[in-house]
């Protein structure tokens, strides 16, 4: 098998998506997990507009959106069928069907009163929805649904299941279940606590297995290593931490690495890095990747090792702005990516660009204000609606 870090190397644009007709930021990236060759596979991406877009994930075309939904936060589909999920800061997370063309959500998860969900996933099977609060009051929630359709009760909206609220103390920006395990969660906050649960367990005391601390706000988080039994996260003064849950009865450290800023010590090689996106743990190499980018649209992979980060490779050509979010296809070695400059590129190993209009100056000013991350050298609190 040709080395991964070759693969990431060789990687060229196969295809970017056609303009529409209001650019915006593209803030997140998932793909349909449901394999019908016929149909081709879906992306779905976040938009800074309050719109999430679908596209047909070869052509990159815009089959439909979902429009009209300011203060949208994460987009995800679920493992088995082609619904897609976001939370909103009006306290609900949403759900549409992908492949119909009303714009309406299907089911509604409701949180409790004054819930603000800036953060959530969907487990591995499908039936457990969590979604991360803003701290109102002095109460910062991660609240539970059953996502599972009842045929007794085929209501579109749900209320949840509970809560818990007493392992972070301020704004929850991350949530992420294992990847194979649905009972297995972990959540981060801009308290710098990354907290890894156990759902199965009845109350929250008892639920939580392990807490580490970032000692920052935390930006990113993700599962990692053999059977997933590793976490990482990035934090929004682009730290990065690396903690193993295997030592956790053990006399071993439990973190494995930790930067506090990795633009002072990364080379990438004649470059700069200015911002991390996010990590990248590739399964079949057991190997963990960082991703970060430049203002300019330039994006970086490293690797991680004990030792420290490793500048894989840069690249370039495709992006004028920043970019915010990528999604990899461990089927077929793709990545997607998407930014600032209004972009949706595919990348893929070897290949060539069927069109190539290099966008000159595609930065674009958001037109609806998104909770976003603002990458800041001198503060890293996620910035306040004014």
């Amino acid at each position: 098998m040709e080395k991964i870090e070759e693969q990431f190397a060789n990687l060229n644009i196969v295809k970017r998506s056609s303009e529409t007709k209001e650019p915006t930021y593209l803030l997140g990236i998932d793909t349909s997990k449901t394999i019908q060759a016929e149909k081709g596979s879906l992306v779905a991406v976040l938009c800074s507009n309050g719109s999430i877009r679908i596209y047909d994930k070869e052509r990159l075309n815009v089959l439909r959106e979902f429009r009209g939904y300011p203060g949208l936060s994460g987009v995800k589909f679920a493992h088995s069928c082609d619904s897609v999920y976001s939370s909103c800061t009006d306290g609900t997370v949403k759900c549409w069907d992908a492949r119909l063309a009303s714009g309406k959500p299907v089911q509604l998860f409701k949180g409790y009163p004054s819930n603000i969900f800036i953060s959530f996933d969907i487990n591995c099977n499908d039936h457990v929805i969590c979604a991360g609060t803003e701290k109102v009051d002095d109460d910062a929630l991660l609240v539970f649904w059953d996502a599972r359709i009842n045929s007794q009760d085929l209501s579109a909206t749900k209320d949840p299941l509970g809560a818990y609220s007493e392992t972070h103390s301020d704004d929850i920006t991350q949530v992420c279940f294992h990847p194979s395990n649905p009972n297995m969660l972990v959540s981060g906050s801009t308290d710098g606590l990354v907290n890894v649960f156990d759902i199965s367990v009845d109350n929250e005391e008892d639920a939580l297995v392990t807490t580490c601390n970032s000692v920052s706000s935390v930006s990113s988080i993700g599962w990692s290593g053999k059977d997933y039994k590793q976490i990482y996260c990035m934090t929004h003064d682009e730290g990065f931490c690396w903690w193993d849950l295997n030592h956790l009865d053990t006399d071993e450290p439990i973190t494995r690495l930790n930067i506090q800023d990795v633009r002072e010590v990364i080379d990438v090689k004649e470059g700069i890095l200015d911002y991390l996106i996010g990590g990248l743990y590739h399964e079949k190499t057991d190997k963990l990747f960082v991703v970060g980018g430049t203002y300019t649209g330039i994006i970086h992979v490293m690797s991680c090792t004990t030792s420290g980060l490793v500048h894989v490779t840069s690249l370039q050509g495709g992006h004028a702005a920043t970019v915010r979010s990528f999604c990899w296809n461990m089927q077929d070695d793709s990545l997607l990516t998407g930014g600032e400059d209004a972009q949706l590129l595919l990348w893929k190993p070897g290949a060539t660009e069927k069109t190539f209009t290099k966008k000159d100056s595609m930065k674009i000013a958001s037109s609806v204000y998104q909770r976003v991350r603002v990458h800041s050298n001198d503060s890293y609190k996620r910035r306040k609606k004014p």
